[in-house]
């Protein structure tokens, strides 16, 4: 093993878009990685996940829209 190496894990992602969370009917949260790249026992994204994608606004239902810098000043 190299002397510089670790197997450390980071906190969840959640900016991630194949992190999920769902509340089940007795309250509990669950969360889970959509492509299975998570530690499992915690849970935690693994450092410099491969697989990481920044979620998008859109994927929250919003809508991006430009700004023009014109309109700051009226």
């Amino acid at each position: 093993m190299p002397s510089g190496w670790h197997n450390a894990t980071m906190a969840v992602r959640e900016d991630c878009r194949h992190y999920s969370t769902r509340t089940v009917a007795s309250g509990e949260v669950v969360q889970r990685c959509r492509v299975d790249a998570n530690e499992k026992a915690p849970f935690a994204c693994p450092e410099h996940c491969l697989f990481f994608e920044a979620r998008s606004i859109t994927d929250a239902g919003w809508q991006r829209f430009e700004r023009d810098d014109d309109e700051d000043n009226e």
